[in-house]
């Protein structure tokens, strides 16, 4: 009995210490963290930001840093930015200080790299955006190899390449897929277009912990996200888009949307009330909701609009409603209800090629590839732009990250810190 006693103790310690370390990892993302692709939640949400009663004429430089190219985001934790990029035949993570862009630290490995014919214009640099978790830096290079980092040195901690396994590590244009961290393992999808599999491992060890399916990886990224219950990864690979439980990486669900012609499965889809929100090239958006009942997964498309479609780059929610580029019309801006897939407003044509959209109370931050930051009125009463900033003389390919009172913009090769100073009384 007393060994009984023992045991029952050691577990309920042990229960509560794992408590407290997801505890920990919650609270270690404060208002200013920003540790992955379009944020924690992948999102683009923006906490902590308050919007000036004017937006003010222009934005002051801060600070101006050569990383190198690559559409990778920074990102941002206690004080520190990180960024992976590539120079030349390496690629290289940086760390830095976010106040006045010194060097912490740097660590470079050379990545040999041929792109595949067409993608040229978009450069040998890394296309998927690295990843923070406690304590620790995830980098996927071009060509699908994982690297695990220490955050605070930059001192590396293992590396995963599945080339061996798929017979080439990436894609055709390279892998842009962005790994995911839940808890214990990061999640990433491996592989070709024409073989491959999304598979988790030990974000400590970088152990295989489960791999699942045989399909090809898209330049999509995962979500993670809970539905019926079930914590799951959601994701869009070469043939479907597909829920996996994330703790055993058992498939719950796939609804079809392959790969067709030339036409790529690129944007990451959004997820809203229990929805997923799916837009591909030149096949419209998509309102598409799992469901589980009695005990077995059902998926069922709700809605289709085939008036706007995603190309490369992936739509926000705020406040309810859609909003996003349509790669028709050389691109133009669209908001739409995702409740019902009406097109509430689209804004003008020839907009850019890409956007990468953060999202705040009031408004949507849209930063075109040209190097323009719009700051666009949210709401489904019409197309508004209430101003607008210079950011770069390159292409802006990158996600930007909103700070309390600053914004990171990653150009062509380089990094800068634009400071939103305050609004002068009338």
């Amino acid at each position: 009995m007393n060994r009984l006693y023992c045991r029952l103790a050691v577990g309920i310690a042990v229960l509560f210490s794992l408590a407290g370390a997801c505890q920990a990892q919650v609270s270690s993302v404060t208002e200013a963290d920003w540790t992955g692709w379009l944020g924690p939640k992948r999102d683009g949400w923006v906490p902590g930001f308050k919007a000036p009663t004017r937006w003010p004429d222009k934005l002051e430089r801060s600070w101006r840093a050569r990383v190198g190219t690559g559409y990778g985001s920074p990102l941002v934790a206690g004080g520190r930015v990180y960024q992976h990029a590539r120079i030349d035949g390496e690629e290289v993570a940086w760390c830095f200080k976010l106040d006045t862009g010194a060097v912490i630290w740097r660590k470079s490995q050379p990545v040999p790299f041929k792109i595949g014919g067409g993608g040229e214009r978009h450069g040998k640099g890394p296309k998927s955006c690295p990843v923070l978790a406690d304590g620790r830096l995830f980098t996927m290079s071009i060509t699908g190899v994982l690297t695990a980092r220490d955050a605070a040195t930059g001192r590396q901690l293992w590396r995963r390449d599945y080339s061996k396994r798929f017979k080439k590590g990436h894609p055709y244009w390279g892998t842009a897929t962005s790994p995911l961290v839940d808890g214990s393992r990061v999640i990433a999808h491996y592989g070709t277009e024409e073989q491959g599999a999304l598979i988790a491992l030990d974000a400590v060890t970088g152990k295989e912990v489960w791999s699942q399916g045989k399909d090809g990886p898209c330049y999509s990224s995962p979500l993670l996200v809970e539905i019926g219950g079930v914590r799951q990864v959601v994701e869009w690979n070469h043939r479907v888009l597909a829920g996996v439980e994330s703790e055993s990486g058992r498939l719950l669900w796939e609804y079809p949307f392959p790969h067709e012609t030339h036409n790529q499965n690129m944007p990451t889809p959004v997820f809203h009330k229990g929805r997923v929100l799916l837009g591909g090239e030149n096949r419209g958006v998509h309102s598409i909701e799992p469901l589980y009942k009695a005990g077995k997964w059902t998926v069922k498309k709700r809605w289709s609009q085939k008036k706007v479609a995603l190309d490369m780059a992936s739509a926000i929610v705020n406040g309810n409603l859609l909003y996003g580029l349509s790669h028709y019309d050389k691109g133009r801006f669209f908001c739409l209800d995702p409740e019902t897939g009406k097109i509430l407003w689209t804004g003008p044509g020839r907009t850019g090629q890409n956007v990468m959209f953060l999202a705040i109370p009031g408004y949507v931050l849209a930063l075109v590839n040209h190097g323009e930051l719009h700051i666009l009125k949210a709401g489904g009463d019409g197309f508004k732009k209430v101003a607008s900033y210079e950011v770069a003389d390159s292409q802006t390919w990158a996600p930007p990250v909103l700070l309390k009172g600053a914004i990171l913009v990653k150009d062509h090769d380089q990094l800068t810190r634009w400071e939103f100073p305050a609004a002068k009384p009338d």
